[in-house]
């Protein structure tokens, strides 16, 4: 990285959050504020979780570096039961703490898709940078700065891929009522973009079931829209069928959990990620991996990954701005800064939903347990 960084690894709620500064601390000496909402909902907490861990390796090993123009950060994780009005309440302790000059990293999609909804809203002037918003239609202001694929640029990707195999129809396994009324329109769009018939299938019971269930007529590419443990629950049922199927994942998942919950016997998964490969030679996934193994005793995963780039790349910036370190100037900072190295890998500045140059790769975990790709 060609700048010096540092944020202090203190993880604080929405009390301490609110809390001023020490009167002794002049503003030119106190640490800048980035605040990072998650969302730790049981459904949504296997994706906050990792997300946050990887943030927080980025931030404990810059923070050993000297800080961002000689100035500490801190890093302030508020945490949502994953109701609109928590969102609500802690987008609200952010956006009126003036001293609070970023919000990064929101996790994870129905969150940053609330979030996103309420910078809009509120035209705060603070920049809300790398969320992990999956979501096409999500109507972003220009605060908004994305970082990763979304899910229909996921999904295209993933078709091209397949398109050696002939691919002509897939079927859409939802894992909850709740994943079907938020991306059904969505997903329907996408498939009709890429000229696929489409098949939908929401569980009725459980998702085991609904495996066992799918018939010769269902397609053998199924496009699997939910997280981790809903994945492995589906591949259970599935893995009792004679048909060769594949399941596509998008980036919600996460292949090396899935690996370890040994739960599949017979269907390779597609796993299309938003981030580059953890094995990845790239500067920025080496020192990914040194900061986790130095940290964490946690497996590499494309989550954490995640994590660690969007507080790379806010740092990455945070030294870009000009003048005083305000949330103005700040958010001045990521709008002008177009392109960024970070780590060997060329990062698109992606405001509102102008998004371009944004990564994917894809990673097959074959039904042994191998990652391929």
């Amino acid at each position: 990285m060609s700048h010096t960084l540092c944020l202090a690894a203190a993880s604080t709620g929405v009390h301490s959050f609110a809390q001023a500064p020490k009167p002794a601390a002049s503003s030119s000496t106190r640490p800048l504020m980035v605040a990072q909402i998650v969302d730790t909902s049981l459904s949504q907490q296997d994706v906050s979780r990792d997300f946050l861990i990887g943030a927080r390796a980025a931030m404990a090993i810059a923070n050993s570096s000297g800080g961002v123009r000689g100035r500490a950060l801190s890093h302030s994780v508020i945490e949502t039961d994953g109701t609109p009005e928590s969102a609500q309440r802690a987008w609200a302790s952010v956006r009126d703490n003036q001293q609070c000059i970023a919000l990064m990293g929101t996790a994870a999609d129905p969150l940053a898709m609330q979030i996103s909804a309420l910078v809009k809203q509120d035209n705060a002037g603070l920049a809300h940078v790398a969320p992990w918003l999956q979501s096409s239609n999500a109507g972003t202001s220009e605060a908004t700065f994305g970082l990763f694929a979304n899910r229909q640029q996921q999904i295209a990707h993933a078709m091209r891929s397949l398109s050696s195999l002939g691919t002509k129809e897939i079927a859409a396994v939802f894992a909850s009522q709740s994943h079907q009324q938020l991306y059904a329109a969505e997903v329907a769009q996408i498939a009709a973009k890429e000229g696929l018939a489409l098949q939908s299938f929401v569980p009725s019971t459980d998702l085991a079931q609904l495996g066992r269930r799918l018939d010769s007529k269902t397609p053998a590419v199924i496009l699997f829209i939910g997280g981790t443990p809903e994945l492995a629950q589906f591949i259970q049922g599935l893995d009792k069928q004679t048909r060769q199927r594949y399941v596509v994942a998008l980036a919600d998942v996460n292949l090396q959990t899935l690996r370890e919950l040994g739960s599949m016997r017979s269907t390779p998964i597609i796993g299309t990620q938003a981030v580059p490969v953890v094995t990845s030679s790239l500067p920025l996934v080496r020192i990914y991996r040194q900061a986790m193994a130095k940290l964490y005793d946690e497996p590499l995963n494309s989550l954490s990954l995640a994590g660690f780039m969007a507080a790379r790349y806010t740092l990455e910036t945070l030294a870009t701005v000009d003048g005083a370190v305000t949330r103005a100037n700040t958010l001045a900072a990521f709008s002008r800064y177009s392109v960024a190295d970070l780590g060997g890998l060329h990062i698109a500045n992606a405001s509102g939903n102008n998004r371009s140059a944004i990564f994917v790769t894809q990673t097959m975990l074959t039904a042994d347990g191998r990652f391929v790709g």
